[in-house]
């Protein structure tokens, strides 16, 4: 498993940070549990299975809902 750190654009509405952490939730290779979208510092964090589902995809799914990905950090967890 792998921690992400996702920098998002600033987010404007506590809907958006809804959308965003259920969009994660459905993905393939994502820990479910794991997902946090925080509205105040505009951040998505997640663990992957990088095996099934790569940072890129991540930052798609997210890109794909209209929020731009400024920068994304991966460590091990």
């Amino acid at each position: 498993m792998q921690k992400a750190i996702l920098k998002l654009e600033t987010l404007a509405c506590p809907s958006c940070m809804q959308k965003i952490e259920n969009a994660l939730k459905g993905l393939d290779g994502i820990e479910k549990g794991s997902v946090k979208v925080l509205f105040n510092s505009s951040k998505a964090k997640t663990a992957f299975d990088s095996e099934r589902i790569s940072i890129e995809e991540i930052e798609k799914a997210i890109e794909d809902l209209g929020y731009p990905v400024i920068k994304s950090t991966v460590k091990a967890a």
